[in-house]
């Protein structure tokens, strides 16, 4: 079966109403699920005939049903009404169904023809990236069973859309990274599919901001820093110098306190024996000199005896 074909028609019956096609419904049914094909006629029915692609599958006449074809194949049953039931359906059973109702008397009451088409439910859909320079390229895309597997695709990234009828893959070429969106759909049945895309050589407005501003906070950091290890040192030096002015006082009073009193003009007794007490000499190792040259002595002149007159 064509699905072009069937949808080509379609879109003529779109374009072109006035146009007489018989082709009055289109159903959709996924596999393995069970369909009725309905007739608009009401009531019970005389003679009603079901063709399928210029097949005939069954008949019931007269509330007496006769199977064309295979009955286990065609998994097929009618019922009084007209309705046709199928069981189980499978892609071989999609087509174009006919039904011709007949009075009893052998006259034509009504024909109708239906579209029936059995579908797959899609796949996941699988969505891959390119870096290219500049660009990214990104692609959605869904494995087909069959052929006849066909899906729309439809690729978002934020207000940007690309729609793809028809096919298996849609591509995009965008330059910003971000969420990227890919839906797949067909008449019965839709997933979709997220991923963040980023490439190592793009830079967006706010990574250059929060770079820059990070950059800004650590030059701040350092200069606080320098600034407060500076400070420091100075408040311990200004420490250090006050500390030594205060020893420097310290030892200049314990040198006047060290001082002897001066003696008084008149001494009393008691003052007299305690200044007359050798004053303690401080320990101090003294150098020990070299011994002083002696002074030659004079020799005498022998005294001669004088003489007596």
């Amino acid at each position: 079966m064509n699905f072009r074909r069937i949808f080509l028609v379609e879109c003529l019956l779109l374009l072109f109403p006035s146009v007489k096609c018989s082709v009055t419904n289109w159903i959709y049914m996924a596999v393995n699920e069970t369909a009725l094909l309905n007739i608009t006629a009401g009531g019970s029915v005389y003679e009603v005939a079901w063709v399928r692609d210029r097949t005939k599958l069954l008949q019931i006449k007269d509330r007496t049903v006769k199977y064309y074809a295979n009955k286990e194949q065609c998994r097929c049953k009618v019922f009084p009404n007209g309705t046709l039931q199928i069981q189980q359906v499978v892609k071989e059973d999609s087509g174009k169904y006919t039904v011709t109702v007949y009075q009893q008397d052998g006259k034509l009451e009504t024909e109708e023809n239906t579209m029936f088409i059995v579908q797959e439910p899609v796949p996941q859909p699988i969505i891959s990236s390119e870096c290219r320079n500049k660009t990214i390229s990104v692609k959605c895309e869904v494995k087909q069973k069959t052929k006849d597997d066909i899906f729309t695709i439809e690729l978002t990234q934020d207000k940007v859309k690309k729609i793809q009828k028809n096919a298996t893959k849609v591509e995009m070429h965008v330059r910003n990274s971000g969420m990227f969106r890919c839906v797949v759909k067909n008449q019965i049945s839709e997933k979709m599919a997220e991923k963040v895309i980023k490439c190592s050589g793009q830079l967006d407005l706010y990574l250059i901001l929060s770079i820059a501003g990070g950059a800004i906070f650590f030059v701040i950091f350092v200069i606080l820093l320098i600034y407060c290890i500076r400070k420091k040192k100075a408040e311990r030096l200004e420490d250090d110098e006050e500390e030594r002015m205060i020893r420097a006082r310290q030892l200049d009073s314990e040198m006047v306190v060290r001082e002897l009193p001066q003696t008084p003009c008149n001494p009393t007794p008691k003052q007299l024996r305690v200044q007359q007490r050798p004053l303690p000499q401080p320990q101090v190792q003294q150098q020990a000199l070299p011994p002083r040259p002696r002074p030659r002595t004079q020799q005498r002149t022998p005294n001669h005896p004088r003489e007596r007159p």
